[in-house]
């Protein structure tokens, strides 16, 4: 069985960075060390987070003077800035260089007139952060279909973006709004690591029998790249781990394709590339 691994799947340079800052917190930081959410969306790293003294808390609530509270990759609203510092909080600002861009974008179509657009999940900590700097005109849509043209017709409409988007998605919402709007103006600010992971995926995916998505199952970006996977090879599977690796999956598989999302260790595409290249020996043996 041949096994393709990605060359461009796992830490993406924000992810990377965030958890070099949150390490160096953690030994340089005097009282307790926070991130207000999951630094990153990967349950595994997480916890080893936590056993090095920087653990997640749902809010500012709580946590003494003094601490030191870490914003992560998502990024975070400008109240929450401003209520950490008005709770004597350190502030170690983690959030990815392109989300502050996204960030600045979305603040810049408030400022110059336009009604902001934001792409992206609504629930999603990295929107609710661009809503926050976009204003309260702004309106969110996860895909083209849930635009209602009546709210836009006519006027002077900004795109900002989601980072983990697919361009897909991207090019439907321009391609709907384009004809409605007085004017627009786009801002494209998907991350290149996530263009390029998912080109990469995609190539992998046509080449291959059976795919194997590695990230967390509430990570944006891993779930996107198994659902565009999907799309082109049905065989694909995402998992968190590999320890849920089913030999079942590659039966009749010549050929199967890795890849992780941007908050997976690569280590763990190494990991599942050896179970997987196992099979056989382990049927021998049994």
């Amino acid at each position: 069985m041949k096994v393709l691994i990605a060359r461009h799947g796992g830490y993406c340079y924000g992810v990377q960075r965030a958890l070099n800052i949150a390490h160096e917190a953690a030994t340089g930081a005097s009282g307790t060390i926070h991130t207000l959410g999951p630094i990153i969306h990967n349950p595994g790293v997480v916890r080893e987070l936590a056993r090095a003294g920087v653990s997640p808390v749902e809010s500012l609530m709580g946590i003494p003077r003094g601490s030191t509270i870490i914003l992560r990759t998502h990024g975070v609203t400008p109240q929450v800035i401003a209520d950490s510092r008005q709770g004597g909080l350190s502030i170690v600002d983690a959030t990815c260089p392109y989300v502050k861009v996204a960030q600045e974008k979305a603040s810049s179509l408030r400022e110059q007139g336009y009604l902001p657009v934001v792409l992206g999940e609504h629930e999603h900590p990295e929107v609710v952060s661009l809503l926050a700097h976009a204003g309260d005109k702004a309106r969110v849509v996860e895909n083209a279909e849930e635009l209602d043209l009546r709210t836009v017709r006519g006027k002077s409409v900004g795109v900002v973006v989601q980072t983990t988007q697919a361009s897909a998605n991207l090019a439907e919402l321009v391609k709907r709004l384009a004809p409605a709007c007085r004017s627009l103006l786009v801002h494209n600010t998907m991350c290149n690591a996530t263009r390029k992971c998912q080109d990469e995926a995609l190539e992998l995916a046509r080449k291959a029998d059976a795919v194997v998505v590695i990230g967390g199952r509430n990570s944006a970006n891993t779930t996107r790249l198994a659902q565009l996977c999907r799309q082109v090879q049905p065989r694909t599977f995402h998992i968190e781990d590999v320890g849920e690796l089913k030999p079942e999956w590659f039966e009749q598989a010549a050929t199967v394709a890795i890849t992780a999302g941007a908050s997976t260790p690569p280590e763990q595409m190494e990991a599942a590339a050896r179970w997987i290249e196992g099979i056989r020996s382990r049927r021998k043996s049994s």
